[in-house]
């Protein structure tokens, strides 16, 4: 019975977090400073969620850096988000095996 009050309240809780922007913002927003705010919203939370998983995921703390920072060289140089998880994947299985 608790799972279902736990379901029913993350439901509520998505629903409205959806529900009211549209709700109470009907005009277009104009405000060039929140209009680029609420671009990189998406990046952020991306960001946030994923960072703390990335350091956490190997027993030893340089290899999870070694991949991140592996990442950040291959994104600065433009390459595919596909390409650079598979390359940091398969550098950090590497390093894990030795």
């Amino acid at each position: 019975m608790r799972n279902y009050i736990y379901i029913l309240v993350m439901a509520l809780t998505t629903y409205f977090i959806r529900a009211v922007p549209l709700t109470l913002l009907r005009k277009e927003i104009t405000n060039r400073t929140f209009r680029s705010f609420l671009t990189y919203v998406p990046y952020v939370t991306l960001a946030v969620m994923t960072f703390p998983a990335i350091l956490s995921i190997t027993d030893e703390t340089w290899i999870a850096w070694v991949g991140f920072a592996a990442a950040m060289v291959l994104a600065y140089n433009r390459v595919s988000l596909f390409i650079v998880s598979l390359g940091c994947c398969a550098l950090v299985l590497a390093l894990q095996m030795l």
